[in-house]
């Protein structure tokens, strides 16, 4: 998987017609800015309103995942998304001149060969993955839906599908490596039943659908009469059904193409979670509705996540050991005061110090009752947001960094000998002109004990 985030080098459109609306629409898919994520804009309206890939922003799932905000609307937007997750595309504006993606093919294949078209382009920033800690499950008895998501260093997708039709039977679909995505899943194509199709005609809906973009499954004798009806429907000279009952005679792509294109919409609906997931996901039965369900409550894990914690394990080597942070900043015993870093991306760092009772400052500060002065605690916090902001100029090693203000801050918990105090920092925004403000929280085992608003400059040794 790419650890860069990526965009793509140049614009693309592609046109269309939408499976629902039958509205011709042109897509125009637009390099993005480092964590601008997926964005759809709709430029045939007034303001050109932009609706974010977001599981909140879901509306309808009928037929297709559908998002709104405000009056602004799009609709069918799975086949795109997963086009986006299979090429691990993660910065993309998407505008549309009308209310629906162009459905295509019926899968993604189209989309993902016109973005290869233009190239993808990495960018300076790490993806910001979400890594499943523990199981995550979704149930639906009413529907007899059934979702996991399970810790793996990877992204995989399992499906499986149950119609109890004697045409589809019972069937299954794997992804074991997204870089995968384009050769096994992209190509299938979306399919429905007959009598699916026949009622979503007569309720105004597929104006845009054609045999040549959906496998129609015949699961029901059909007369000769009702043969040329859908013929008149579909604009045809003729309709057929093969013994197998797919509509019109058509060759499936795959022996399990139903399955796989569910594995497809998965891919695509978990997209709404907003960021690159690390997970193996089994999904029995699964529809957009429950998709979308499962990526909210998977939204719902991330934000819990975020306000806990962050794991450490002492036996993982760090990203930058002592020696590198003393060759990044210039303090020196007795106030050096980070140990290790454990975690470094764009915007986030994470620090280790481990409180011993040789520290110097137990010498002075509560001799007989030892305790961590709080402005080490936040000075260990702004050393750490300090390798943050250094490693965004080259020889970090000429620079100072100089603390301009604390705000909100707070002392939550005693820190003593023998703890081990785990110091995030993350941007509020990103550093212009040398100035950076960060949060920046510090917690010894699953508890905050000091938490903080910092701002920082750094300067040239040259201007000082």
């Amino acid at each position: 998987m790419h650890t860069k985030q990526h965009t793509i080098k140049s614009p693309i459109t592609i046109s269309g017609t939408g499976l629902h609306t039958g509205v011709k629409v042109n897509l125009t898919f637009r390099p993005d800015d480092i964590d601008s994520g997926i964005r759809f804009k709709r430029i045939d309206l007034p303001d050109q309103p932009i609706i974010e890939a977001d599981a909140d922003l879901v509306t309808d799932i009928s037929r297709g995942t559908t998002l709104s905000k405000g009056e602004a609307k799009v609709s069918t937007v799975e086949h795109v998304l997963a086009a986006l997750v299979g090429l691990q595309i993660d910065n993309v504006m998407i505008e549309l001149d009308a209310a629906e993606t162009p459905i295509m093919d019926g899968s993604s294949i189209l989309f993902i060969e016109a973005l290869e078209e233009v190239g993808l382009q990495e960018q300076n920033a790490l993806r910001n993955f979400f890594e499943v800690p523990e199981g995550i499950f979704y149930y639906d008895d009413a529907k007899n839906v059934e979702m996991a998501a399970l810790p793996v260093d990877d992204y995989r997708v399992t499906v499986m599908i149950d119609y109890n039709s004697k045409v589809l039977g019972s069937q299954h679909a794997s992804l074991n490596n997204i870089t995968d995505f384009k050769r096994d899943i992209a190509s299938s194509r979306t399919f429905c039943f007959l009598h699916e199709l026949q009622y979503l005609y007569n309720n105004n809906l597929v104006r845009g659908g054609d045999l040549n973009n959906a496998i129609v499954v015949v699961d029901k004798l059909i007369e000769p009469k009702e043969l040329d009806e859908l013929a008149v429907l579909f604009n045809k000279p003729k309709i057929e059904v093969k013994e197998e009952g797919i509509l019109n005679n058509i060759d499936l792509r795959h022996k399990n193409e139903p399955a796989r294109h569910k594995l497809l919409d998965v891919v695509g609906d978990l997209a709404l979670v907003g960021r690159p997931i690390k997970a193996q996901i089994l999904a029995a039965r699964p529809g957009h509705s429950t998709n979308v369900e499962f990526a909210k409550k998977i939204k719902k894990v991330i934000k819990q996540t975020e306000k806990a914690a962050p794991k450490y394990n002492p036996l993982e080597a760090p990203v930058m050991d002592i020696e590198g942070i003393s060759s990044m900043l210039m303090h020196r015993y007795p106030f050096q005061l980070v140990d290790k870093i454990i975690h470094q991306d764009h915007k986030t760092v994470i620090g280790i110090k481990n409180v011993t009772i040789n520290e110097n400052f137990f010498q002075g500060h509560f001799p007989n009752n030892p305790v961590m002065p709080g402005v080490l605690q936040i000075e260990a916090m702004a050393q750490t947001g300090g390798i943050l902001v250094l490693s965004t100029v080259e020889n970090p090693s000429n620079y100072w960094t100089y603390f301009l203000g604390i705000d909100n801050c707070k002392f939550r918990r005693m820190v003593k000998p023998g703890d081990t105090m785990v110091l995030k920092c993350e941007l509020m925004a990103p550093i212009k002109r040398g100035i950076a403000k960060m949060i920046g929280t510090a917690y010894v085992g699953n508890h905050i004990v000091s938490e903080a608003t910092l701002t920082a400059r750094i300067v040239k040794k040259e201007e000082v």
